[in-house]
């Protein structure tokens, strides 16, 4: 048969050479294009079978054979798929142009690393030509299903590739390639390895759909003379079980687990398993796992989140980031798309529409799933919440497309039970008549909180108080701000007057004794003038002396430290002290204020009275040293 010889156009050319010289950062991809694009052609036939049956074309065992040669050294891709013909072959495979590619060379040259080079090639799919990373040299013998001629096309991606009409081509393709010399110091990537060729459909292609077989490997010893002995049949190496394509009923809880195991690296079950459909414009197919712990490192920075990507059961890659929102970093599986490119990178996927539509229903259906749980299985959702809440909590500072849906599944220790944790919900159906507010305190533990002086009128009355004790309390509180229309205050901001809510003192006796005290809260803003910014009365206070408190639209000291922990620098905010005026040291002081007694002495005890005041919310008064030398001074006089 004759032969013809073609020349490559010059953008094309250059085009080749650059993927000659390895723009892709894991050469082994290779193999996924070329099982893949085999994957593709059975799937053509079988379809086009079913449309046409009149189609002279063997569909019996359709299937992929990778085949290796460690003398000749040569690895061959072949398929009883739909095969091509000679036109296609020049359209489809002889020609790399495109209107495009001279936009891509420029990209390509101008991409800063590995990476962008990758994504580059994701959106011109010119993925095949990644043989040439490994190949001197690559032969495709295809002949399309129902014709009796075959085609050959050969290059080695110098500029030039052959075309030869063939008699004998069996029907469908076969990509050999002559691998490049072995290198001594790199075995990893040495593609007539049988181990290596199994590692890699392993990890690329385990879920395709056709079995990717491989002949065993030769017998050490040939068998005797007259001996004889059945061939033995070739391995398949990819399990073909995508469990997320199978109808439900099909799969066993104990495959969904093995899947979670493997791709979650855990060796529990998952708490949760979450399957997802969609179908129309777009289709994909999820299967999320929710794990039944918390990994170690759950928030640390080199966390490794996300899902993992197949385009049409072809894995692409780990970890894919752009899937779920970061508070959702926990979740484990694997999302399957049937638009997407195979060479898809991350950037791109930070750009896709698509991407975004997936990653919003994706969030909806883990979060309906944890709203199920909590009102079907009151045990399992109470794991989940203990190992993953404080990472859920997250997004409601970061989704507020989401915040309600987030708030519906959260759950918080508060005073109204010992043990049990309390929704939202359940605290407002809770509130006493004429309460206007949702009250909270942070702290570092529920019995420092419970502790606090801060909470003492709102035990006395009975008055529900949320324990918030992750640092992400502090501030997801403040983004909220509200529920059902009730402001969330923290009983240590600003100005609180619970005898407006009960049958305490009026108003008329408060003004009374403000008035009264007012010179010695005067004085006393002059003493502490550089540490506070206010002094006043309290009414949350029952049986300690003092308590400081924020302002209301002011950091509170943790979010401080927070921030500044962070790098970002804040002003420090001057509180303010609020001093209980039925407290026997409280009335000392006034006494003493009012009969003009020793000031030396009492600017001392207004200095300790605002140091145990710091104390009592668990900070460290600013001169340590000196605090401790007042308070020593005041003990040896007492004694």
């Amino acid at each position: 048969m004759s032969t013809e010889a073609f020349e490559f156009q010059v953008e094309a050319r250059q085009l080749l050479q650059l993927m000659i010289h390895s723009v892709y950062s894991d050469k082994d991809v290779f193999l996924r294009e070329l099982v893949s694009n085999a994957s593709d052609a059975l799937d053509k036939l079988r379809l086009e079978k079913l449309w046409d049956d009149s189609l002279d074309a063997d569909v019996s065992d359709l299937h992929i054979d990778l085949a290796v040669d460690p003398d000749a050294r040569t690895l061959t891709v072949r398929d009883n798929g739909i095969g091509m013909s000679y036109d296609e072959v020049g359209r489809l495979i002889g020609t790399i142009a495109n209107s495009g590619t001279a936009k891509f060379l420029q990209e390509l040259r101008e991409a800063k690393d590995a990476a962008g080079a990758e994504g580059l090639i994701g959106q011109f799919g010119v993925g095949f030509y990644a043989s040439f990373m490994v190949a001197d040299e690559v032969t495709l013998l295809t002949r399309r299903a129902g014709e009796d001629e075959g085609t050959r096309w050969t290059s080695r991606g110098e500029g030039t590739y052959t075309l030869t009409k063939v008699d004998d081509a069996p029907q469908g393709t076969s990509v050999t390639l002559h691998l490049k010399p072995a290198d001594p110091e790199n075995q990893l990537h040495d593609y007539v390895s049988r181990w290596k060729i199994k590692e890699i459909v392993k990890r690329y292609s385990d879920f395709i759909t056709w079995p990717v077989r491989m002949a065993p490997e030769a017998a050490a010893t040939p068998p005797e003379e007259g001996e004889e002995t059945a061939p033995a049949a070739p391995e398949t190496l990819n399990s073909m079980k995508a469990l997320w394509a199978r109808p439900r009923a099909e799969v066993t809880d104990d495959e969904y687990h093995e899947l979670y195991k493997h791709i979650g690296r855990d060796w529990q079950d998952p708490l949760e398993t979450i399957r997802l459909q969609a179908e129309g414009t777009f289709e994909y197919q999820a299967l999320l796992f929710l794990p039944a712990r918390a990994p170690h490192d759950l928030f640390t920075r080199d966390f490794t989140r996300g899902v993992q990507l197949y385009v049409k059961r072809v894995f692409i890659m780990d970890d894919c980031e752009a899937l779920l929102p970061p508070y959702l970093r926990f979740v484990k599986g694997v999302v399957d798309a049937a638009d997407l490119s195979l060479n898809v990178s991350r950037e791109i996927l930070q750009q896709d529409r698509h991407i975004e539509m997936m990653r919003r229903r994706l969030t909806k259906k883990v979060l309906s799933t944890v709203k199920d749980m909590a009102a079907k299985d009151q045990e399992r959702y109470a794991t989940f919440w203990r190992e993953f809440g404080t990472a859920l909590k997250e997004g409601l500072v970061t989704d507020a497309e989401n915040r309600d849906a987030i708030l519906a599944v959260a759950s918080f220790a508060s005073t109204h039970h010992d043990t049990e944790l309390t929704t939202l919900q359940q605290y407002v159906e809770r509130m006493k008549d004429g309460q206007e507010d949702v009250y909270y305190l942070t702290g570092e533990s529920r019995q420092a909180i419970e502790n606090s002086p801060h909470m003492e009128a709102f035990r006395d009355r009975g008055i529900e108080v949320l324990l918030l004790t992750d640092a992400v309390d502090e501030v997801w509180a403040d983004a909220v701000g509200e529920y059902q229309g009730k402001k969330l205050r923290s009983v240590a901001k600003g100005q609180i007057d619970l005898d407006a809510e009960d049958d305490g003192a009026s108003g008329d006796e408060r003004e009374k004794r403000a008035e009264e005290y007012a010179g010695l809260l005067g004085w006393m803003k002059e003493q502490l003038d550089e540490d506070i910014k206010e002094v006043r009365l309290s009414s949350r206070l029952t049986v300690s002396p003092a308590c400081v408190v924020s302002d209301a639209h002011d950091l509170t000291p943790a979010l401080e430290s927070m921030y500044r922990a962070m790098g970002q620098e804040t002003p420090r905010a001057q509180r303010i002290l609020e001093l209980n005026p039925d407290h026997p040291l409280v009335q000392g002081l006034h006494r003493a204020h009012r009969e003009r007694e020793d000031h030396t002495g009492l600017a001392e005890s207004a200095e300790l009275l605002y140091g145990l005041a710091v104390l009592a919310e668990g900070g460290q008064p600013k001169e340590p040293a000196r605090f401790v030398k007042l308070m020593t001074d005041r003990l040896e006089r007492a004694l």
